[in-house]
Parts: C-alpha cells; structure tokens; sequence
C-alpha cells in the first residue's frame, strides 16, 4: 500500500441521521466533486440507505453515473450545466436540472420536446451569492418557465438560492438573502408556479438557522463530518458529527542523518540535530497540500512527526526523531482517525477542510468500510 483513503460508510450513514434529526423537511446529500472526494457511488449508497431523499450534484454528468450505477430510488438534480450540456440524457435518466437563464430553460424546453418527455427544472435565483442565479432578469426567467409549463415539455418543480455566508450566524447579509428569496417565491407564485420544493440552506444553515429550511436542507461538508467552519461554528463534533475519511500511506525509507543538513527543494528546513527522517511516498499531484510545506504534521504510531522541507509532487520528508524504531513499511497517517484532523491541516496549510479532501487525486486509492461497504 502506498497511500489509500480509508472511507467509514457507518460515518456518513450516522452523520445524516444526525442531521436528519435537527431538520423537520427532506434532506439533500450532496456528493459533488466525487462526493468531496469520498468516493461518488459508496457515498450516495449510504446517503440513500441513510434515508436522503434526495441527492445533489454539480456537474451533469455525476449525477447520469448514479442513475447508471443504479442509485434509481431518490431525486437527483445536477444544477452546474453550461450550453451544449446533455440535457437529453438527464432527461431520459429522470435527472432533475437548475436554470438560471432563459437561454439554458430554452435549451432544456427543446431536447424535452424532440424527446416528447417532461424536463425537472429547478429555477435558480441569485439572492445575494453574485454566482450562479437569475438576477436582473428573474421575473422573465420565472414568466417563461410558467409558459413551458403549459406546453407540457417543462416543470418547475424547484426554485433555489445559496448563501453567501451562512458560516457567519447573525450576519445581515443572511437575513437579507432570505428576504431576497422570498421575494424571488412571491414572483413564482404570481405566475401561477407551485414548486414541490424551495431551497436555500446548506450546510451551515442546516445547522444554525431553522427560518432558512423551507422544504429542504442540502447538507455537504457536514455530512462528511467536517464542519463548514471551525471558526465561526466550531469543531463537527460539537454537532455529534464523526469524520468520515482518514488518509493513510507507508513510509517508503527511513534514514538516519546529520545534523545541518538541508532538506528537500531549495533546503528549506535545515536539520537541528542529528535525526531520523522518513520518506512519505505521496506529494501534491496526490493532493497533500505544497502550502503544508514546513507546517503539517502526521503520525507514525503515537509520535506527531513534523514535515521536514519542501512536500514535492510524489513525496514528502518527515522528522521522526533521533530515537525512533519506524521502519519501511509502516503506516503513517497523514489526517484521521489516530492523527491530525483534517482542520489542523487546513490551518497549517492555509485553506479550508473542504480543499483538503476534495484535492486527494486519483491516485490515492478508496477503501470503504462499515454497512454497504
């Protein structure tokens, strides 16, 4: 083994219990960006099994290879389609689909026509995050939507938003979005539009603010048991959440050296004593953090060794003390269960916990365990 992501699908199956305890509306398992890098099919699985009713992707084409993979008995929506995107086959795969444009809602109108089949659409509207979302022209959006309707090839069966900073409790500019949204909801009405689901919260907002739940919660880094912001709400344990992901690899050499010598590209650490150090064969093409340079810390055994120098794209070096018995071989861990949290090395490299998991690259195995697996 060179490095593997060891995945607990008990976590995940235990995390939106958790949550769905917290909310009284359907919640959304949202496992974009290969399910923050857990692994799309295991994740969504469990999600579903845990009783998510619905699942939610970015891209199109997560949520066709969950339909293909058989995840057939919840809602999925994919809401990040550019033009030219296949709308035909989320169509046919039963994908629901977000519209933040009269020219997107026209292109899914006419693949829904040549299919003779109706298109799920969720209309999204821009309430304060200047991202994705109708804005100026919101009123058009929504007027054009209740025309296809009547066609019979559309059917809004959504509107949405996102907050901007659901993480910062109390900020006005949370009151202000969903003050927004609910403008945005009186203009669907209007036009004669009754949505089976409007939807505003994320993670943060899933845990803070129960105003914001409409008829459903879409719950992300949090269900991987990360909180969104460790700052702001504290750590996920606070919200009897448990870590989904520990990362782990096997020291490629050990060696003893002297103490002055320079360590890695450009020498940046200089060794203090005579010591041993370990070679970690993974780096930043496999997503450890080139930021965490000199700043992270991993475990070999009970003992915390610090990064020595440099994290190159394939490996790293490690200190592991002048009194060390590590031999090649054996396990490190990099973050998770029996070393850091994946928030301390967030803080040491200067990101968020989300970077962290979703950067692990492919070539860094999964293992799954726990019901499912």
């Amino acid at each position: 083994m060179r490095a593997v992501a060891r995945v607990n699908l008990d976590a995940i199956s235990s995390n939106i219990r958790v949550l769905r305890e917290r909310v009284d509306v359907p919640l959304m398992a949202v496992v974009k960006a290969d399910a923050y890098g857990h692994g799309l099919v295991p994740v969504a699985r469990a999600a579903v099994d845990a009783g998510a009713q619905w699942i939610g992707t970015a891209l199109l084409a997560e949520g066709l290879e969950l339909r293909r993979q058989g995840v057939t008995t919840s809602h999925v929506i994919s809401w990040l389609s550019p033009p030219g995107d296949d709308f035909a086959a989320a169509i046919e795969e039963n994908v629901d689909l977000s519209a933040s444009s009269i020219e997107l809602l026209e292109e899914i109108n006419a693949a829904a026509t040549l299919l003779g089949k109706r298109a799920r659409v969720h209309l999204e509207v821009d309430t304060g995050m200047t991202r994705a979302g109708a804005l100026g022209q919101w009123d058009q959006l929504v007027q054009r939507g209740a025309e296809l309707m009547k066609s019979g090839n559309i059917e809004v069966v959504g509107v949405w938003s996102h907050f901007a900073r659901a993480d910062e409790p109390g900020h006005p500019a949370n009151a202000a979005q969903k003050n927004s949204f609910d403008h945005a909801l009186e203009v669907v009405s209007a036009a004669g539009i009754e949505p089976q689901v409007r939807h505003l919260a994320n993670s943060a907002a899933t845990l803070m603010d129960p105003s914001s739940h409409y008829d459903l919660v879409r719950t992300g880094i949090v269900m991987y048991g990360l909180s969104p912001d460790v700052t702001t709400l504290g750590s996920a344990t606070k919200y009897d959440l448990t870590p989904a992901m520990t990362l782990v690899a096997s020291l490629m050499l050990v060696k003893e050296v002297p103490s002055g010598v320079a360590v890695s590209y450009g020498g940046t650490a200089i060794t203090k004593h005579a010591t041993k150090v370990g070679v970690v064969p993974m780096g930043y093409a496999d997503g450890v953090p080139r930021h965490g340079s000199n700043a992270l810390k991993v475990n070999v055994g009970d003992y915390e060794a610090p990064v020595l120098g440099r994290i190159c794209m394939d490996q790293f070096v490690i200190d592991l003390g002048p009194d060390s018995t590590a031999k090649a071989g054996d396990e490190v861990v990099l973050f998770g269960e029996g070393g850091p949290t994946v928030d301390a090395w967030a803080s040491a490299s200067g990101t968020v916990n989300y970077e962290i998991v979703t950067r692990l690259g492919p070539r860094v195995a999964r293992e799954y365990f726990g019901v499912g697996a």
